[in-house]
């Protein structure tokens, strides 16, 4: 099958056309987080052909994931696969002429550049507000679209935020909410409610690769796919006074590797204080006998009767059975060291 017929039902939709059919394929996405919104966006632009992927995430396949995050199987889960590596595996499958690059990594100030660096739109797959205050600083700062979602229970919201012309994800969300919020975890989270707030992501950000960025509607759009409604709001005007895209002050670009973390709803910390390069086949044979290893090239998973410690190459740990960070820290010293 040629190229043109394999896309054909897209380029006869006029507003779209071969035109942009042209540009996206030219173009790249990159897509912070490969969960359940994460594995929608990636499906759909791969299917539609964006030229080159970048996925971004820190995290490894679990058997709660398969529920809503499309991508996956459960021989992901028994390998505790790195959800960037086994989507590409699995998009590459639906279109092998996509470059796609996996990046087993949590974007933090430090290598913020490199990770976003080249893209010419950004999607949020994320569950923090960290990381979308980073990725806001980011992309105002390089004048890159993004486009923002997030999705709990049977609510979710999505975004787009146009530098130098709509209100940035800053104008909005000043600060990161106080408080406890509801999680994944706490709330539970349905399949469809992230799959309409994935499309609409994926919508939004295949106008702006395929080089039509007047047509991204500039709204909020929100949904309870339980209850109701479901209606879009106007996006605010840009703020004179926002840190970001008015005073251009980008604090969320200082600083170095992220302290450890309490991960959102999920009884575990993740420790990555410094880079230092791990060989893991060597570490397995230093565990074995103080529990059951589990390794791969691609991360090692260690539990030792009370905690389950996943390591990744790079140093980074995620410590599951905790959410007190000092505990997690000793745990980490006590098996990998200092």
């Amino acid at each position: 099958m040629s190229i043109q017929e394999r896309f054909s039902r897209q380029t006869r939709f006029a507003p779209f056309g071969q035109e942009g059919q042209d540009k996206l394929s030219a173009a790249t996405a990159v897509i912070v987080g490969c969960g359940a919104l994460g594995t929608v966006q990636a499906s759909l632009l791969v299917r539609a052909g964006v030229g080159r992927l970048r996925l971004i995430d820190r995290d490894y396949v679990e058997e709660s994931n398969l529920q809503r995050q499309i991508l996956y199987t459960e021989e992901d889960a028994r390998s505790a696969l790195p959800k960037a590596e086994a989507a590409r595996r699995h998009l590459l499958e639906a279109n092998s002429g996509v470059e796609i690059e996996a990046l087993v990594s949590d974007l933090n100030p430090a290598d913020a550049g490199d990770l976003l660096a080249g893209a010419t739109v950004i999607l949020d797959g994320t569950d923090n507000f960290e990381t979308r205050l980073l990725i806001n600083d980011f992309a105002v700062r390089e004048g890159i679209p993004w486009i923002y979602g997030a999705a709990v229970g049977s609510y979710g919201i999505a975004m787009p935020v146009l530098p130098d012309d709509s209100a940035c994800f800053r104008c909005v969300y000043p600060e990161p909410p106080g408080g406890a919020q509801p999680t994944c975890e706490t709330a539970g989270v349905l399949g469809p409610v992230t799959g309409m707030i994935g499309s609409i992501q994926a919508m939004e950000a295949l106008k702006i690769l395929a080089g039509k960025p007047d047509s991204v509607r500039r709204k909020i759009f929100r949904a309870d796919l339980w209850n109701g409604p479901v209606r879009e709001t106007s996006m605010p005007e840009r703020d004179p006074a926002c840190p970001a895209c008015g005073r251009r002050e980008f604090t969320y670009l200082l600083g170095q590797k992220r302290a450890p973390v309490s991960l959102c709803g999920r009884n575990a910390v993740q420790i990555h204080e410094r880079t230092r390069p791990l060989n893991l086949p060597e570490l397995a044979k230093t565990l074995e006998g103080l529990g059951t290893v589990r390794a791969n090239e691609f991360a090692l998973r260690f539990h030792d009767g009370d905690y389950e410690v996943t390591i990744f190459p790079d140093g980074r740990a995620i410590i599951k059975g905790t959410t007190e960070i000092g505990v997690a820290r000793s745990i980490y010293s006590r098996y990998v060291g200092n």
